[in-house]
């Protein structure tokens, strides 16, 4: 696998950290494409448990090489905050392992804010923000008023780009949403403690990266949420605002000639959603409650529980075709073991007639789950290892879910743990 992309099939939550951490042991090089802050991967091994929010899930492999690449939402402060409890833990982080792209524009407390006014602006039609500023970020990128990192390096050119965008951003605080605006002096002293720090990791890291593909390298592209929160692709409005998808991650990353040799999709075993929007599989009541206890669906990045519900064959279908998934890894199988039987979300139902095809996103508030059984095993299987230990029934879920969603299942989790995984 010279090059691969690692990203998730639904609506993110997939459990991708457990994934990134242990294929990244095999990869030299570990690149964040997309997305900030506003999720999190969780990572548990012999050092701790960990929820990662912007470092690349390879920082805790010796010898690996990890990038924020420029089509990241570079969080100074909340990338400093990772750093200084990882290296408390023991996790060794400097420039010998991290590089930041110059190319990457910087979140700025603005960005926090706007996205905290906006969303109470909405009020009960709000896009379930996170409200780490993601969406403010976006916008302000895509209209070239952004701070890009590598001007970190040049202050007094960031010192007039900054005073020519605070006068833009005041305007927009104070006459549309009524807030008090920033200082200079605020701005200066955030970039001073929170980017002084991250200067030292900033890098041309595109041309790092044309060396080691012409070294040789190998590269593992790793991407945030899911397929279903993908800006273009994904349930608009309810999406985050960058691409999600793997065939972003040559230019969110800055190697954007590089061929994606595979694309590993994560796909958990039922379905979890964090945030607002359309979720047609989603349970309600006691029978959420007990899934969402035996899998700990809790955000990583916010504590909210998550929505849940079966798996669902129709979201995970089209995930898999607009990642272009080659292999899959199924998680979290284990925690189904408690049921009797299995439910899978096999097709909707949409203004009476069954469709088995993931319907324009205005049409999802009317799809309702079609739901099919199939046997459970009813026994722990977080200490099994082989494929051919698994229970039949354990095993025909896997075979079934491979076959409707027409993509090779080649990993199964049943545990958080980096050795809780059978290979196919």
């Amino acid at each position: 696998m010279a090059n691969c992309a690692i990203v998730g099939i639904n609506w993110g939550d997939e459990g991708k950290g457990r994934m990134v951490d242990y294929l990244s042991q095999r990869f030299d090089v570990v690149v964040r494409y997309q997305g900030g802050g506003n999720a999190g991967h969780t990572v548990i091994n012999d050092m701790g448990k960990f929820a990662l929010h912007l470092l690349p899930s390879g920082v805790f492999h010796k010898g690996v090489m990890n990038i924020l690449g420029n089509g990241v939402a570079l969080d100074c402060e909340n990338l400093l905050s990772e750093i200084e409890t990882l290296r408390a833990a023991g996790v060794p982080i400097s420039p010998e392992n991290l590089l930041v792209s110059d190319r990457a524009s910087l979140l700025l407390p603005w960005h926090r804010e706007l996205d905290a006014l906006e969303e109470a602006r909405l009020k009960d039609k709000q896009y379930g923000s996170t409200k780490q500023g993601i969406a403010p970020f976006y916008s302000d990128k895509y209209q070239k008023k952004t701070i890009q990192a590598g001007e970190l390096l040049y202050p007094e050119h960031l010192k007039a780009h900054l005073q020519d965008l605070l006068e833009w951003k005041n305007l927009i605080l104070r006459e549309v949403y009524g807030a008090q605006g920033y200082t200079m002096e605020q701005l200066l002293a955030w970039l001073d403690r929170f980017g002084g720090a991250i200067r030292p990791f900033i890098a041309d890291t595109g041309a790092w990266l044309r060396q080691a593909q012409a070294d040789g390298k190998s590269i593992l592209f790793e991407g945030q949420l899911g397929a279903l929160r993908d800006l273009d692709f994904g349930i608009y409005p309810y999406t985050t605002s960058s691409n999600t998808i793997a065939a972003y991650a040559p230019v969110g990353s800055g190697l954007p000639g590089a061929k994606l040799d595979e694309v590993v999709g994560v796909v958990k075993a039922y379905s979890s959603c964090v945030g607002e929007g359309p979720f047609t599989c989603e349970w309600f009541g006691p029978e959420a409650e007990e899934l969402r206890e035996a899998g700990d669906e809790y955000g990583a990045k916010t504590g909210r529980p998550r929505r849940v519900g079966p798996i669902d064959l129709v979201a995970s279908r089209y995930g898999v075709r607009m990642q272009g998934a080659t292999n899959i890894a199924l998680t979290k199988l284990d925690v189904l073991s408690y049921m009797e039987r299995i439910p899978v979300c096999a097709a909707y139902e949409v203004d009476g007639q069954i469709t088995h095809e993931f319907p324009f996103p205005v049409l999802l508030d009317q799809a309702k789950p079609v739901t099919e059984y199939l046997p459970g095993w009813h026994c722990d299987i977080s200490g099994v290892r082989t494929w051919e230990a698994l229970p039949q029934a354990a095993r025909d879920y896997v075979t079934y879910v491979e076959q409707a969603i027409g993509c090779r299942i080649g990993y199964v989790s049943v545990g958080a743990e980096r050795d809780s995984l059978i290979l196919r």
